[in-house]
């Protein structure tokens, strides 16, 4: 497919390696509203047995910031995100957000935490354990992780409420001078609030842990919102590790999730047990 973001033709490829409804060993809480707004709506993955506490995995979707939900009809993503964590011994928790261009920055990272509030409150409720929640985002959902760690006006608790977050194709900053409509829908375009609005010096100066991942053959601007993130990281003296999934799309990567190719989730797991 190349250097192309296309949700169809990907879809194709992994939706017959996905688990189909009802999903065996698994108890599904979906739209459970987590606010006043219809897209306040998060589903709750967990085991049918109960058992200790569990670490909590909350996945915030993407869409280009005017589109995507948490899941589309009986489309097996993102539950195959949920499946995958409730598999791995955790709790799911997917949550959907309000969109560009009639909800601008930052609203998505608002959403994000009153979701986390909802995570804190009811968790426990479905065998969760509160003081290890992990924030994973995509795409344009990466971009509101991002953003809602670098700004801690956003947080719910100190250093975010959550034990740590996935960056999954993010952005980090609106580069100077760029046109984008999505992007535009989003941030705006007054580039003098740009600046302001830039997760880099947030998360060049955060405590709360961070992975960074990136398609082999994500779109051109992924790189170069890599190269933003190493070069602001690194000036703090904080470089940062930025892995590459070598032979994966834009899409694919996530698509993935829950089938036997392990690419990002080996890198997640991983991540996340260095923090417990």
């Amino acid at each position: 497919m190349g250097r192309v973001v296309d949700p169809p033709r990907t879809a194709a490829l992994y939706a017959p390696l996905a688990r189909k409804e009802p999903y065996a060993g698994v108890r599904v809480a979906r739209d459970i509203a987590y606010g006043p707004d219809a897209r306040h709506r998060l589903d709750v993955f967990e085991p049918e047995a109960k058992g200790a506490p569990r670490p909590v995995l909350v996945f915030v979707h993407g869409g280009g910031f005017t589109a995507g939900n948490k899941r589309s009809g009986t489309s097996p993503f993102y539950d195959n995100i949920m499946l995958w964590a409730v598999a791995s011994g955790m709790v799911g928790v997917n949550m959907t957000h309000r969109l560009a261009p009639d909800h601008r920055w930052p609203a998505a990272q608002e959403d994000i935490a009153a979701a986390l509030r909802w995570v804190h409150g009811n968790v426990r409720g479905h065998g969760g354990d509160a003081a290890r929640i992990y924030l994973m985002g995509h795409s344009a959902g990466a971009a509101h992780v991002a953003h809602y760690v670098a700004h801690p006006r956003f947080h719910v608790q100190p250093e975010g409420g959550i034990a740590g977050a996935m960056i999954v194709s993010g952005l980090f900053a609106v580069p100077a001078g760029l046109t984008n409509a999505p992007i535009n829908a989003y941030f705006g375009n007054d580039g003098s609030q740009h600046a302001g609005q830039s997760a880099l010096p947030g998360l060049a100066s955060t405590r709360v842990p961070l992975m960074f991942a990136f398609a082999e053959l994500d779109p051109a601007e992924f790189p170069v919102q890599a190269k933003l993130l190493q070069d602001a990281m690194c000036a703090a003296n904080r470089c940062p590790r930025i892995h590459w999934l070598l032979g994966h799309s834009h899409m694919s990567e996530v698509y993935s999730i829950n089938t036997a190719d392990r690419a990002l989730t080996d890198l997640m797991l991983a991540f996340m047990s260095r923090q417990r």
